[in-house]
């Protein structure tokens, strides 16, 4: 009887996958230490075998020539051969088991077969080492060492979920074992884990957690509450923040302050506490620190005492006059109103350039009225009134009455003048006074005598200016 034998080809590293040579189902066998394979035939039992051999690397494992079968020594108790398809278990494998198995059945006709068997040891205890535990970010590498039991071993590296390939930074050393990343940054901080497979089994290491130390960076100093200007005796509160790991230690700068920690609360502030304020953070990893830019806080006090004050205080039409305002405290700006109406200086009125004079030069009657000034800085504002009466006159002076009467009748003269405040009135017949301090001459009986030049003279006591106005009355006879 002729034994034919062939070489079967590598397929995949799982059974049942791809047929065998010859009468073989599968040409690559894989199976653990200590486990069991069965070498399967295509023949559909029942068949009527007269003849079959098993081989391992061309040596006897078991023979059957109808109706004995006989089994080599070092098998016994460890295989099982199925007479009905010419299929073959073996149990119990060890690493010696590795190797070419071969088959020769006769039955209605002769069939052979060949097939690999590869034994592998089951990987177990995946741990991981690094040699790198505190990282900073730029400064530093790290290395992970992955190792495991077993036989046949690949390696695969996972960051989270992701799998880590190799990069210009990033190099996978020793058949994968060894993870190596230069000059790390913080996106390759995260939880490593070494996967680790062979044909019969795999497993994952326990976790190793790395965490890459940087910064800090964007150092900024925020104030609460947030204003351009801060009231004598308010508190303000200034917080230092930073990106950074581990988290940064904050110091403050200043002459005016001391203290760390990323808080600092300023109470009952003053005005001597206008200036900049700055902090800075500080990485006792990484070594680093970083200043914040300055924030200025600028404190002023309320404004008080407001008042509004003349050169005079009684105004003259024709001279000149300066309004002030005045307050106690920071004053930014001042603004003046007359009557109610927002103040648009004339060409005989100016403003000096802080708006706290307000000059007249010279006076006009029509300057009387009601001034306020507002005076104002960010924390508050004050407003003080002034009343300004311009004093003028008298002018426009007039006599009212008859130029001409009968005797016996009554005469009655008015003198009037525009004046502020109101003139006073003497009345002279001819050259002779005949009635002071009234504005209404009357006589209630005339005469002949009482025909002449009445002259009426008005008089202002603060402007200290008169005039006089003439009129002629004749008598007649009735």
């Amino acid at each position: 009887m002729n034994l034919l034998f062939s070489l079967c080809v590598l397929c995949v590293t799982f059974r049942g996958l791809c047929e065998g040579a010859g009468v073989l189902v599968d040409d690559l066998l894989n199976a653990p230490v200590g486990g069991k394979v069965i070498f399967t035939t295509t023949l559909t039992p029942p068949v009527t075998i007269t003849f079959l051999l098993w081989t391992f690397n061309h040596d006897n494992i078991i023979t059957f020539n109808e109706p004995m079968n006989t089994t080599t020594p070092g098998y016994e108790g460890r295989i099982t051969l199925f007479i009905s398809s010419g299929s073959l278990e073996l149990r119990n494998l060890s690493l010696n088991d590795s190797g070419d198995y071969a088959v020769t059945i006769s039955a209605t006709k002769a069939h052979t077969g060949s097939t690999k068997l590869r034994i592998y040891e089951p990987l177990s205890n995946v741990t991981i080492t690094t040699s790198s535990p505190d990282l900073v970010e730029f400064n530093s590498s790290f290395r992970l060492s992955c190792s495991s039991s077993g036989s046949s071993l690949s390696f695969y590296w996972l960051n989270g979920s992701s799998e880590v390939t190799a990069s210009d930074r990033v190099q996978l050393t020793g058949g994968g074992s060894n993870l190596t990343i230069s000059n790390v940054t913080r996106y390759d901080q995260g939880t490593f884990r070494c996967h680790v497979v062979n044909p019969v089994s795999n497993g994952t290491s326990d976790p190793v957690h790395l965490s890459v130390s940087f910064g800090p960076e964007n150092t900024s100093l925020n104030l609460s509450p947030t204003e351009h200007y801060y009231e004598d005796g308010s508190n303000v509160s200034l917080t230092c923040s930073a990106v950074s790991r581990p988290p940064a230690h904050f110091q403050w700068i200043g002459d005016k302050l001391s203290g760390s920690g990323p808080k600092l609360t300023l109470l009952n502030i003053n005005m001597n506490q206008t200036g900049n304020y700055s902090c800075q953070a500080f990485n006792n990893i990484t070594m680093r620190n970083q200043t914040s830019q300055p924030a200025f806080i600028s404190v002023l006090k309320r404004i008080s005492g407001a008042s509004v004050k003349s050169t005079t205080n009684q105004a003259v039409e024709g001279n000149s006059v300066n309004l002030t305002c005045e307050a106690a405290g920071p004053v930014f700006s001042r603004q003046w109103m007359k009557d109610g109406s927002y103040l648009i200086p004339t060409d005989n009125m100016t403003l000096n350039s802080e708006g706290s004079v307000l000059s007249f030069q010279p006076l006009k009657k029509t300057h009387s009225g009601e001034y306020s000034c507002r005076i104002m800085n960010p924390i508050n504002s004050v407003e003080a009134d002034y009343t300004l009466v311009v004093n003028y006159g008298p002018e426009s002076l007039q006599i009212t009455g008859p130029r001409e009467i009968n005797v016996k009748h009554t005469l009655t003269l008015t003198c009037s003048a525009d004046s502020t405040p109101s003139a006073t009135y003497t009345w002279l017949l001819n050259t002779r006074e005949i009635l002071s301090n009234s504005a209404v001459f009357t006589k209630d009986v005339t005469e002949f005598s009482d025909s002449g030049s009445y002259t009426c003279t008005a008089t202002n006591y603060v402007t200290r200016r008169t005039t006089a106005h003439v009129l002629f009355v004749t008598g007649n006879e009735m």
